[in-house]
């Protein structure tokens, strides 16, 4: 059962939300829109490539996981995306999941449960369904906030910023590809794959696309590199908590970034270490963050970052 609040309480708070989201032309705009400057715009998807190479200018980037959610803030939301914005450069790392009708829905989970109003199956629910439910944040209160759709979130990152495509395996990649080219969204997106097989499929179907493949080994990594992905559009999943020295050398290497999933226990550390402790694994060799702490991840890079004067 959802958290039962006053109906004037979640009146108040449906309309700061709606208001934070979109502002009237006649109203002051909230300081976190004026985020241009954290804005990433690439001209074709050659030039993401060489954005995320390892040996690139661009320093270490933080990936705001599933947005970074917080308080009013719900994974997945659109909203959440743009706040995520708001401390630095981020990449958007989403999840996709595939209506009855095969509309592709933003949503972790393969239920409507435990992040939206509604009870099921997502794959049960028509995108005339799923729009009647809202999105609910970490407490599971009820936000003003819709299930976006892929469409919806590829047209919004155009000029913003990159978006990591979480594809899990029971998902038709087909579709997705479909949604990238029908955008023309090849330079602002990454397409995260569970397996090697899936990083094939999605190869040889979109060869100019970047991809994300795991390897928590060198073992692993030997075998990516030995398959026929291009070197030159990989980007290396290193798995959760626990960066492999081992991935790390061999992938930089190949001029390839490492990814490390600090959420759950680093980001905890980090709450109470502070910025160190991302600091330390930037220092270890890891490229990039998968965090529900935009925020500090954000602070902990900002020196890395050319500008900055390091």
């Amino acid at each position: 059962m959802r958290t039962a609040l006053p109906l004037l309480i979640i009146g108040m708070l449906a309309i700061v939300s709606c208001a934070s989201l979109e502002p009237s032309k006649d109203s002051q705009p909230p300081a976190y829109t004026s985020t241009s400057s954290n804005f990433r715009s690439f001209v074709n998807a050659e030039a993401l490539a060489r954005y995320l190479r390892a040996d690139s200018q661009a320093g270490p980037l933080v990936i705001a996981h599933r947005g970074s959610a917080t308080f009013a803030y719900p994974e997945n939301a659109l909203a959440t995306f743009r706040r995520a914005l708001r401390y630095g450069p981020a990449l958007i790392k989403l999840d996709i999941q595939m209506a009855r009708d095969r509309t592709y829905v933003i949503l972790r989970d393969e239920t409507l449960d435990r992040t939206t109003t509604g009870t099921g199956r997502v794959a049960d629910q028509s995108l005339t369904d799923l729009r009647r439910l809202l999105l609910v944040d970490e407490l599971g209160i009820i936000t003003p906030f819709p299930i976006p759709t892929l469409d919806e979130v590829l047209a919004w990152s155009d000029g913003r910023t990159i978006l990591m495509l979480d594809i899990k395996a029971d998902i038709p990649v087909a579709g997705v590809l479909e949604a990238i080219q029908r955008h023309d969204a090849a330079e602002r997106v990454i397409v995260m794959t569970t397996s090697l097989p899936q990083a094939l499929d999605v190869y040889r179907s979109a060869p100019d696309l970047v991809i994300a493949v795991p390897a928590a080994n060198r073992e692993e990594l030997e075998t990516v590199l030995a398959s026929q992905l291009d070197t030159t559009r990989l980007i290396v999943l290193g798995g959760l908590a626990e960066v492999n020295p081992e991935v790390v050398e061999l992938a930089h290497t190949h001029r390839i970034r490492v990814v490390l999933g600090t959420v759950g226990l680093i980001d905890r550390r980090a709450l109470e270490g502070g910025v160190a402790v991302y600091q330390s694994l930037v220092d270890r060799g890891v490229d990039m963050f998968v965090t529900d702490n935009v925020k500090l991840a954000s602070e902990a890079v900002a020196p890395y970052l050319p500008d900055s004067g390091r």
